[in-house]
């Protein structure tokens, strides 16, 4: 990958990543408040998902970099795979 598009991926993931973290800051707030569980509950759920998607960002990202290596041939690349899905999901 291009340094261009590491730099995209990184700010990319920043980004995704400072919502969560204001996501969570908000879920704070709410318990502090003592807001209603069932709101509380759906702002849980939301940065649950949030994070979730900066996750499987990750991966994809992770998986690129191993499908896109010259340096391998196909079975080296499948065994690569293979490890990141075992080790990561």
């Amino acid at each position: 990958m291009t340094n261009e598009v590491v730099a995209a991926h990184q700010d990319a993931m920043l980004k995704r990543l400072a919502r969560v973290e204001g996501q969570i800051r908000g879920l704070q707030a709410m318990i502090r408040r003592g807001d209603d569980c069932e709101a509380v509950a759906q702002q849980f759920s939301a940065s649950r998902k949030a994070l979730d998607r900066a996750y499987q960002q990750m991966l994809v990202c992770l998986l690129e970099e191993a499908v896109l290596d010259p340096e391998q041939d196909a079975t080296e690349t499948l065994e690569r795979v293979r490890a990141i899905f075992t080790k990561y999901t």
